[in-house]
């Protein structure tokens, strides 16, 4: 079954999101380790890394991950910008490396007012140098799928392969499937010869093997609308069938898979609860086989 989580406050401590994950009955967490709309965050302090470190080891979390500041764009033209954006995303390995979290999901960045392959390889320069700096750390970046809002990088496919293949050293990368963006970027994923596709897809280009998580994110926007709107599992344009095949493909059996879904309550039900009940409701469960009667000898 995979490993269901959802993007939780740090409000009270850093621990206080391990904490309410394990309530809801999850099996991992993403985070922000500091103000995702700062550039500097507060130092961690001892006694955030030990108690996060022991809420974990107490409820059984795994896989715990962190989302990066939303101001860092490595594919930026402007070279302040780009060195503002290297330097926070050293920080943001630093911080998820001592809190011994999985991996850093990033947006690979928007080009803006240059070219698609001058962003590329910006991208590929900055993390070229973020891994130098970062060397012997075990948390990796993981590129996460984008809608392809504006200029952004990372809605299609070999857009990512090519930054897996240019940049020095691939295996400290990853890659985050977001199922709502993915879909507004222009794969479907409804049917099941549709997801089959799409995923064949993406094994060419970046490699199924490349999946370190998932962001399961229903769509309030069209196929190929480009637009980055989440909604509830099997309230958008997805509906429930794209989820059913993700959470039951086998391949995906112990990945972790991350909620981005408003939060709140709704009827006195807390909503991730709620996503999170309708995700589990779509596993089948596998057939026992059926017994064979022993056939008596004469």
């Amino acid at each position: 079954m995979p490993r269901f989580g959802s993007h939780l406050s740090i409000a009270g401590g850093y621990h206080k999101a391990v904490d309410t994950a394990a309530v809801l009955g999850m099996q991992t967490v993403q985070i922000f380790t500091k103000n995702n709309n700062q550039w500097a965050g507060k130092p961690l302090a001892d006694t955030d890394i030990r108690l996060f470190r022991e809420s974990i080891d107490r409820t059984g979390i795994q896989s715990a991950c962190a989302h990066d500041s939303y101001l860092i764009n490595l594919a930026s033209p402007n070279d302040l910008l780009w060195e503002k954006s290297l330097n926070a995303l050293v920080d943001e390995l630093e911080r998820a490396e001592a809190l011994g979290l999985a991996g850093v999901v990033m947006h690979p960045g928007s080009f803006v007012a240059s070219s698609e392959a001058e962003g590329q390889q910006r991208i590929v320069e900055g993390l070229n140098e973020a891994h130098r700096r970062t060397a012997g750390l075990h948390c990796q970046y993981w590129l996460e799928t984008t809608a392809g809002q504006g200029t952004n990088l990372g809605h299609r496919f070999e857009q990512i392969g090519f930054l897996l293949q240019e940049v020095r050293e691939p295996e400290r990368l990853g890659v985050c499937v977001d199922s709502c963006h993915i879909f507004a970027a222009g794969y479907p994923l409804q049917t099941p010869e549709e997801y089959q596709s799409t995923m064949e897809e993406f094994d060419r280009l970046i490699g199924i093997g490349r999946i370190r998580a998932w962001h399961l994110n229903d769509s309030k926007k069209p196929l190929g609308s480009r637009v980055d709107r989440h909604e509830h599992i099997g309230e958008g344009c997805l509906g429930l069938e794209p989820f059913r095949h993700i959470v039951n493909d086998v391949r995906f059996a112990q990945t972790p898979m991350y909620l981005e879904t408003e939060k709140g309550e709704r009827d006195g039900v807390n909503l991730d609860a709620m996503n999170l009940a309708t995700l589990q409701s779509l596993i089948t469960k596998p057939r026992k086989p059926k017994k064979q009667a022993i056939k008596s000898e004469d």
